[in-house]
């Protein structure tokens, strides 16, 4: 999965009913990305029978994603971190601010000219790492990190499965020109044919 580039990173709010299923609003803009970083935790178990291994479980657990960004505006600083702008205009972080979940949308630059387009449906996002250094003989551009907990979104899919990832390549076998040219219009929804039987 070679990748050469990276852009188009939006995120949207995300909207829990009663029973937590999510549904989201349209996406916006976060900033303008630098950089990507996902990591993926699995629960795993083994189970051993007749002196050998029967059986291998490896289930998404969690994940954590960093990016780094030209900058975050005050208005996705409110809505991923939970500050709040002051009567003054100052954007005030405190101790007791918790940002909502949101999902990510960004895609990656293949080699071939082609784009990876990617949804995490869930990520909760902590307070931005701040860099500053002072300026020396050379321009040092420092940017901002933001670390969020990717997680499996409530709602099931068609198949009553619950997401966590959506990515689909531009051009491959069975991706549409729709699917990409909507891909930014709203958080893409997964399609099946099959939808499973009532409480199953």
């Amino acid at each position: 999965m070679a990748t050469i580039g990276m852009d188009k990173l939006y995120y949207a709010k995300i909207t829990e009913a009663e029973n937590g299923e999510e549904t989201y609003a349209t996406p916006v803009q976060l900033a303008k990305a630098i950089k990507a970083d996902l990591t993926i935790d699995l629960a795993e178990a083994t189970l051993y029978a007749d002196d050998g291994t029967a059986y291998v479980v490896k289930e998404f657990k969690s994940g954590t994603l960093s990016l780094g960004v030209d900058d975050i505006g005050v208005t996705a600083a409110q809505d991923l971190t939970g500050a709040i702008v002051d009567d003054n205009g100052v954007l005030v972080s405190t101790s007791e601010n918790e940002g909502s979940a949101v999902a990510v949308g960004f895609r990656a630059l293949k080699p071939n000219g082609k784009y990876r387009y990617f949804w995490l449906y869930r990520v909760k996002f902590g307070i931005p790492d701040t860099n500053l250094e002072t300026k020396g003989d050379s321009i040092t551009f420092q940017t901002p990190t933001i670390e969020g907990t990717v997680m499996r979104r409530n709602k099931p899919d068609g198949k009553g499965k619950h997401p966590w990832k959506a990515e689909a390549t531009e051009g491959d076998a069975g991706v549409s020109d729709t699917t990409i040219s909507g891909w930014y219009t709203q958080v893409y929804e997964p399609v099946y044919e099959t939808t499973p039987p009532s409480g199953g």
